[in-house]
């Protein structure tokens, strides 16, 4: 990523917690200075405080190239107003915060800021994350590739072609870890019930899911040609996926419920 811009102008990331620590981990590993970086965040970690040139509570620069907004959502109303003086100008407000809309940011910040809302996923603390994007009419090209070379720090980046749209993603890849986290503990507490011991279940779960997820992603077959490769007719793997694939009471239906839940929540939150 080109870091010129910013590092003449300045970042200011607004919250440091897991998400942002993340991100400015990655920014610096791709030879971001950090004196070129400005966080505010009332609880700064001791990896926060030993970066050596960083701008930590400190004023802001007068034009920065972009502002990272990363608190939490109940701290918005607080922590947004200190920065409304950056609206209206030239500064991109890009935010990671969870069911805040680009209105309720012009509103604030002014109708003529660019504004671009993102929404990345927990992997991104090792890389693998996944964030998908959409911006407003005042966010140019060049600001969504500002946006996408940022966030390219922790993983892979997708834009959305609709606002609409982000309640789903929040549903899918934003909650998507922890459902795979629970298919983990599910898969161990089957093996543990099947007869094996609880540790060796689980040693085998968290590989099988952490294998079969880097062999989908690196394959040219599409998931259910993977699936169809290791499932013999009539063999094991057959009779467990009948139970799986069951159109009433497996996968499927379990998994359309619990995306649609967690679309409807994240519509009920951000209204």
């Amino acid at each position: 990523m080109d870091m010129t811009e910013i590092s003449q102008r300045g970042l200011v990331l607004l919250g440091c917690g897991k998400m942002g620590s993340a991100m400015l981990q990655g920014w610096l590993a791709q030879g971001l200075a950090a004196s070129s970086v400005w966080v505010l965040d009332p609880y700064p970690s001791d990896w926060l405080n030993s970066l050596d040139g960083l701008h930590l509570n400190t004023d802001l620069p007068d034009d920065p190239a972009i502002v990272l907004i990363a608190v939490k959502p109940q701290m918005m109303a607080g922590a947004l107003p200190k920065l409304q003086p950056l609206g209206n100008g030239t500064t991109l407000f890009l935010s990671v915060a969870a069911g805040i809309s680009m209105a309720a940011y012009a509103d604030v910040l002014g109708e003529e800021t660019p504004i671009i809302r993102a929404m990345p996923n927990t992997p991104a603390a090792v890389g693998k994350g996944i964030t998908a994007l959409i911006g407003n009419a005042r966010s140019s090209e060049k600001n969504m590739l500002l946006a996408e070379g940022l966030l390219s720090a922790v993983g892979q980046t997708v834009r959305l072609t609709s606002e609409t749209q982000m309640d789903a993603v929040t549903a899918l890849s934003g909650g998507g870890p922890a459902y795979v986290f629970h298919l983990i503990e599910a898969l161990a507490a089957a093996g543990e019930a099947a007869g094996l011991p609880a540790d060796l279940s689980m040693q085998l779960s968290l590989a099988t899911v952490a294998g079969a997820g880097a062999l989908a992603e690196g394959a040219e077959e599409n998931p259910a040609q993977l699936r169809i490769n290791v499932t013999s007719p009539g063999g094991t793997t057959a009779e467990a996926l009948n139970v799986l694939m069951d159109e009433e009471t497996g996968f499927p239906p379990l998994l359309r419920r619990a995306i649609a839940a967690a679309a409807a929540r994240s519509k009920e939150l951000g209204s």
